[in-house]
């Protein structure tokens, strides 16, 4: 698809039906858009079935009800919607954002109980979110900026407002040459890239952060079902940034970056091993079986 993605021919589903894509707008006084009473879903779909829909539709509701805020709609008829999408749109492998929000309605400061909210999904065909990174290894930066605590914000929600800092992660990563910045929590362990979770290899063991402050990601679950089902040890637990030095593999998951490899973070350096080509590979091949 060419142009801007406010520009494209296709269609989105917004409250309910298929309109124009260039006709799915909202008003300037949007709730969400300036109080951010917005949560989203990315999912991918492979040869006509979007992998694991039901769980991101789910997660979905869950995330607007830690907003405070309910979907007028259910798993089943959000399922139906995503296929909705892609059908009108004639794609079999896509990227899908469902997204639900407080719109515009008799409220306009910070309480909004009065809103409606609304809803749309959308979907784009979508290559490799690091390019050429899943051969070589990603490249991170270190970000300033951390995972607030659970008591500051809903950090098991997919809310667009915890994106903020991400955003502004990564953008001074890519401003030196880096995909994407490795961001520690408010303790100061190692948390999570600004829109992946991470996982690290020593001595044939898999070590990934504990998500206790920052979103438990579906491929995350997915990964580490798949490394048990091996019979590869997996740690969940806080991670030091000392210990970086450490570790010989690194990759990242997620549902845009499914298992990307990570050649480097800062000054410390990883090999794309055999371990990390081996999720990958099965990863790609469970997604599309």
């Amino acid at each position: 698809m060419a142009g801007g993605y406010d520009d494209r021919d296709g269609k989105i589903w917004l409250d309910g039906q298929l309109v124009e894509w260039r006709d799915a707008n909202v008003h300037i006084l949007t709730h969400a858009l300036h109080y951010a009473s917005s949560v989203f879903e990315g999912e991918r779909c492979y040869d006509g079935k979007i992998f694991k829909g039901v769980e991101h539709s789910q997660r979905l509701r869950k995330s607007a009800e830690l907003l405070d805020f309910e979907i007028p709609y259910s798993v089943e008829e959000i399922e139906a919607a995503k296929y909705a999408v892609l059908e009108a749109n004639g794609w079999s492998n896509a990227y899908v954002r469902a997204l639900a929000w407080r719109g515009a309605g008799p409220d306009m400061g910070v309480a909004s109980l009065r809103n409606p909210v609304r809803m749309a999904i959308a979907a784009w065909e979508w290559g490799s979110y690091y390019g050429d990174a899943k051969m070589k290894g990603a490249k991170l930066d270190i970000a300033k900026w951390k995972r607030p605590s659970p008591e500051t914000a809903p950090s098991q929600a997919k809310a667009a407002g915890l994106y903020m800092i991400c955003t502004m992660s990564k953008h001074a990563a890519e401003a030196k040459g880096c995909s994407d910045a490795l961001m520690f929590d408010y303790r100061g362990y190692v948390a999570e890239a600004t829109g992946a979770n991470m996982f690290f290899v020593k001595d044939g063991e898999v070590h990934t952060p504990l998500a206790d402050c920052f979103l438990n990601g579906i491929t995350r679950q997915t990964v580490i079902a798949m490394l048990k089902e091996k019979g590869i040890t997996v740690h969940e637990r806080h991670i030091m940034p000392e210990e970086l030095e450490g570790f010989e593999q690194c990759w990242l998951t997620g549902t845009a970056a499914e298992v990307t490899p990570v050649g480097q973070i800062g000054d410390y350096n990883f090999e794309v091993g055999a371990l990390t080509r081996d999720v990958a590979e099965s990863y790609e091949k469970l997604v599309r079986a």
